[in-house]
């Protein structure tokens, strides 16, 4: 027998909104792959590499 103080339940809670959780985890990666994606469309179109595009070499 589970004693009053030992609940068996969980509680449902909504999921937080900052810190380390699934949401923020994959839209950090979705928008890693996009900056990936548009250095390498930079590179590609301008023959320069990004660094060099964005005038810091």
């Amino acid at each position: 027998m589970v004693s009053p103080s030992q609940s068996t339940i969980t509680p449902n809670l909504p999921e937080p909104k900052f810190g380390f959780n699934g949401y923020a985890e994959r839209l950090n990666g979705r928008a890693a792959m996009i900056g990936f994606v548009a250095t390498i469309a930079i590179e590609y179109l301008t023959g320069q590499g990004l660094l060099s595009w964005l005038g810091l070499l």
